[in-house]
């Protein structure tokens, strides 16, 4: 359990990777986080990879003028759709520049390039976005976790206890 209520936004589009979002989901409310669930439209459902639903709770343009304390990415195809909303570029950045916890994983960081919050950062991802991220000015590791400063990074759902021990530590921090 944190010790304050920490604001977490975890960002949700068509096809995202199921467990990079349930997984973090439900050990951020374990910790007794406030977790919405923020989507191009507010209380739209929108289905992973394999068909699970997960029904947002706010919409682009009101997640992107929130205080978060954190952002998560997970992956899947979801970035990709999510980076073409000027909106959710300018959550990142704006939390990103307010000092706020940022996290993405496989895909996810594919977001944090159109946010450009990855330029001289040590990061991970799922190796297909590598070149994606060496190419905005990132430091790219093939690592389970990479923490540089407030920026969280992991590749694969196989990273997810690591990702998340990370994600609740900084936080906390």
């Amino acid at each position: 359990m944190l010790a304050n209520v920490k604001r977490v936004a975890i960002l949700v589009e068509r096809e995202y990777e199921d467990m990079e979002l349930w997984y973090p989901y439900l050990r951020l409310m374990e910790a007794g986080c406030d977790v919405n669930v923020v989507g191009p439209e507010a209380n739209e459902v929108y289905l992973s990879k394999h068909g699970y639903p997960i029904k947002s709770t706010m919409c682009r343009k009101d997640g992107k003028d929130q205080d978060w304390d954190g952002v998560v990415v997970p992956g899947g195809w979801a970035p990709d759709r999510l980076r073409v909303y000027p909106e959710m570029v300018e959550l990142v950045k704006k939390t990103n520049e307010r000092g706020g916890v940022i996290a993405a994983i496989c895909h996810g960081p594919s977001l944090l390039v159109s946010a450009d919050v990855v330029r001289g950062k040590k990061v991970t991802s799922y190796v297909a976005i590598k070149d994606d991220l060496v190419h905005a000015g990132a430091n790219w590791i093939d690592a389970e976790v990479v923490t540089d400063g407030n920026i969280i990074t992991s590749r694969t759902p196989r990273d997810l206890v690591p990702f998340s021990k990370a994600i609740l530590a900084a936080l906390e921090g």
